[in-house]
């Protein structure tokens, strides 16, 4: 088994190599604004659609403005994108599902019946669905990626939640006299959060995803921004005559979402105690 070692276990090779690459995009993401070589919304119409080169890494779109310092500063969205609707479904989904598996009955089937409509729903089209009674604009994608993912969340919390149910400690404090929320909150919560952690991280990746669709799609950040979906939609007219414009920023949404996605299986693979007898890379 190779990897840094945290404790008496190993972290794996990939997971240290992605956090680090993701660690990059996030301290870039945030320096974006300030360190980018040429102002983003800037105008050079005499330097319109020139390929990479010295001056230009990743050469300039339809209005002359450099690629690489858009791709640069639209980092973030990706990133708030990504972080800020897991985090949404994070807060909502899994009270609901701790709430479902505590009670059972009516409530638990009121709680799983609207997650099993919404899940039936594919997910970029209940992001539009939830977008088309709305402004396009980054929050509000935000939002609506984030509620999206809620029923997953909530699937997964109910199902970890009543496996812990039945554990022994659970009963101890019931024989104590504690009540629900103290039960949930000092007993079945600290102890859900390794697969809640796991499946964050990768879900992580789709809300970067759907985000990105949705902003291609014209539903997300708006022009002049410089959000990855949306740039990609807007070299579609210079696919051919200028393919940087589109391709920078896809291959940095790539790059984004494999190394989120390797963080997510490392973590698995070392959170989860049925895959801690295999080697790691």
């Amino acid at each position: 088994m190779s990897g840094v070692v945290l404790g008496r276990r190993h972290l794996p090779r990939t997971l240290t190599i992605g956090s680090v690459v993701v660690l990059l995009i996030v301290v870039l993401a945030a320096l974006g604004p300030w360190i980018t070589p040429y102002a983003t919304d800037a105008f050079a119409v005499r330097e319109r659609l020139q390929a990479p080169s010295a001056a230009h890494w990743f050469g300039t779109d339809e209005f002359g403005r450099d690629v690489f310092s858009r791709v640069l500063a639209g980092a973030h969205y990706s990133l708030l994108m990504g972080f800020g609707a897991t985090g949404i479904s994070l807060l909502i989904g899994v009270p609901l599902g701790m709430l479902a598996a505590f009670h059972r009955g009516w409530v638990e089937e009121l709680i799983m019946r609207g997650v099993d409509l919404l899940i039936s729903i594919p997910p970029v089209l209940l992001g539009l669905l939830i977008l088309a009674t709305a402004d396009p604009g980054l929050f509000k994608t935000i939002i609506a990626v984030g509620v999206v993912y809620v029923p997953i969340m909530t699937r997964l919390a109910r199902a970890v939640s009543l496996s812990l149910l039945a554990e022994d400690f659970v009963d101890a404090a019931r024989a104590r006299g504690d009540g629900a929320v103290r039960i949930l909150w000092r007993e079945i919560l600290p102890n859900a959060w390794p697969p809640i952690i796991v499946e964050t991280s990768l879900r992580i990746t789709f809300a970067i995803l759907l985000g990105s669709a949705l902003s291609f799609l014209g539903l997300g950040p708006q022009p002049p921004a410089s959000e990855w979906g949306l740039m990609i939609a807007e070299s579609r007219p210079f696919i051919e005559e200028a393919p940087w414009i589109g391709l920078a920023p896809g291959l940095c949404l790539c790059l984004l979402l494999v190394m989120v996605n390797i963080v997510g299986e490392g973590l698995r693979d070392l959170l989860d105690p049925r895959l801690q007898g295999r080697g790691h890379g």
